[in-house]
């Protein structure tokens, strides 16, 4: 399947050549740039240490520049190289930016001239293409935008750039959002790196993808129903989604309002919650910012070496049971019921707990994203914005433009929105489904009332073939279970991985998620983090760089 697909627009000068992938051993500063977690609390302890923070790649970055040991361009090179190597299998990207070696020569003068250093200096991050960026296209992976350059930055992506990040380019992502496989671009099919004839999830596959085959560092996607937890889960990533309100929306291009979030991807933890840190804050330009004041979460990545024997102990974890029953992969049970044991290991009181409306979620999330996509993909007209087709009258330029600009799956969400919202039928659709919204939001406050946070698989299996559900849509949506409620009910929820199925050339990773109170995501980083540093014999390295990553 793999090999019918066509080279990304931006990448098409690369070969597809297998035999580069044997040279990766010639990349040895990245070799350094560990995935595990990191060892010590805060990014300025760090970039002073004798010994370099190997457990984060944000980290290892400021101690390696600072040190002087590496220099930015080195850094940028490699990644770069590895990108060129992988992106002919992988297909993550859609844009590859032509600046990033001149950035990097620019932070290596600062650092010369020893001037102060962001947080994120030298950090290469990937942006899912439904974030604007300047100098660069945003298509939303819809050919109704393709050749569109927004002629300003997302608030995200601006504040990643004032913090010394440089970004690497756009990824793939299934059209406006709209999908869980990253088959629905319009532009190119997205491979797992784990397994290249299997999908990466969706919709932000190729933000997932990327991290996963150490193209980038970090990237960013967005998550209105699971489009960054259920990849990250896939991918064998961290995937980060924030409540709702802690990251600025302006500059992401809307699907459905009240659901939206931009959302981190990261190797450890503690790049995920870096990252996170570093593009969270009340935004005037998004009137649904929170004006919440911002925690340090790196105070949350205490080291290993100075965890008790049950570091968590008294912690009360709430295992959802309907998340548990038919339907729901053997081997992903099994992944996260030993995930519950680890948790119960490190001093956790794990019990199950049941929310009888969870599997209402997913049919009030499908009418209320579909009605609010039908109204924000509205401004697609071939006028306002969007490709203009020719035609001799409005109405017909409206159609045309719309019909030939959207894919099968855009479509398909509109009409449905469009019929839930209609006259006769809003009673009936919409406004139950807002009505069971509000019961799925008084579940989760009287389950974490009780519980300091609940954990559920991300996804109902791992990663499937593609093409496998391409044409069974409510298969599709069904995989979107374990994620949806979150989204309606506003909660952050963290996805790392803990665990394998069979599957592919070294097995499939599995995702564990952790879903915490508003605007609690310090909680879900700390114990995520010392999961993740306390879980034996694992190693989420993907066999396409296994021989690279140390």
């Amino acid at each position: 399947m793999i090999s019918t697909l066509q080279p990304p627009r931006s990448l098409s000068h690369f070969r597809s050549n297998p035999t580069l992938l044997l040279r990766y051993a010639s990349l040895k500063p990245l070799s350094s740039l560990s995935s595990q977690p990191v060892t010590h609390s805060t990014i300025t302890d760090q970039s002073q240490s004798p010994n370099p923070p190997s457990h984060s790649q944000i980290l290892s970055t400021r101690h390696y520049l600072l040190s002087r040991h590496l220099t930015a361009t080195q850094l940028a090179e490699s990644f770069l190289t590895r990108l060129r190597l992988t992106e002919p299998h992988l297909r993550s990207f859609l844009h590859v930016s032509d600046s990033v070696l001149a950035q990097a020569r620019e932070l290596d003068e600062k650092i010369q001239r020893n001037e102060e250093l962001g947080p994120l200096a030298g950090v290469l991050v990937a942006i899912k293409d439904n974030i604007c960026t300047a100098e660069m296209p945003s298509t939303a992976g819809s050919r109704v935008l393709e050749g569109y350059t927004p002629p300003y930055d997302a608030t995200a992506v601006r504040k990643i750039k004032e913090l010394g990040g440089i970004v690497v380019g756009k990824t793939n992502l299934d059209e406006f959002g709209m999908g869980s496989t990253t088959e629905a671009s319009a532009y190119q099919v997205t491979a797992n790196p784990w397994d290249i004839s299997r999908v990466p999830g969706g919709s932000s596959g190729g933000s997932a993808a990327a991290v996963s085959a150490r193209q980038c560092m970090v990237s960013l996607g967005s998550d209105t129903g699971g489009s960054v937890r259920q990849p990250a889960s896939f991918c064998g990533v961290v995937g980060l989604k924030p409540t709702y309100g802690r990251v600025s929306r302006f500059g992401l291009m809307a699907y459905a309002s009240s659901l939206d979030v931009i959302g981190c991807f990261g190797t450890s933890v503690a790049d995920a919650g870096i990252l996170l840190h570093a593009i969270s804050g009340h935004d005037r330009l998004d009137a649904t910012s929170s004006k919440r004041e911002v925690p340090d979460f790196s105070a949350q990545f205490v080291s290993m070496n100075l965890l008790e024997s049950k570091p968590l102990k008294g912690l009360r974890i709430g295992l959802i049971r309907e998340t548990l029953d038919d339907g729901v992969d053997t081997g992903v049970t099994s992944a996260v019921r030993t995930a519950a044991l680890h948790l119960e290991e490190l001093g956790c009181c794990v019990t199950e707990v049941s929310l009888p409306s969870f599997s209402l979620g997913l049919p009030a999330y499908y009418i209320l994203a579909s009605s609010e996509s039908s109204s924000n993909l509205s401004r697609y007209d071939g006028v306002r914005y969007g490709n203009q087709v020719a035609a001799d009258e409005l109405n017909s330029q409206y159609m045309d433009s719309r019909a030939k600009g959207f894919g099968s799956e855009v479509k398909r969400r509109i009409l449905t929105g469009t019929y839930a919202l209609s006259a006769g039928y809003y009673d009936a659709y919409y406004k139950r489904a807002q009505q069971v919204r509000t019961v799925i939001q008084k579940s989760f406050k009287t389950a974490l009332d009780e519980h300091d946070i609940l954990i559920s698989p991300a996804a109902p299996s791992a990663a499937y073939k593609i093409g496998e559900k391409k044409n069974d849509p409510l298969a599709m949506y069904a995989g979107d279970i374990m994620t949806v409620n979150v989204n309606l009910a506003g909660l952050p929820a963290l996805v790392l991985p803990c665990g394998f199925v069979e599957g592919g050339p070294a097995g499939l990773p599995v995702g564990l998620q952790m879903i915490g109170a508003a605007f609690d995501e310090g909680k879900l980083l700390k114990v995520a983090h010392i999961f993740e540093q306390t879980l034996q014999n694992c190693r989420f390295v993907p066999p396409l760089i296994a021989d690279e990553v140390a």
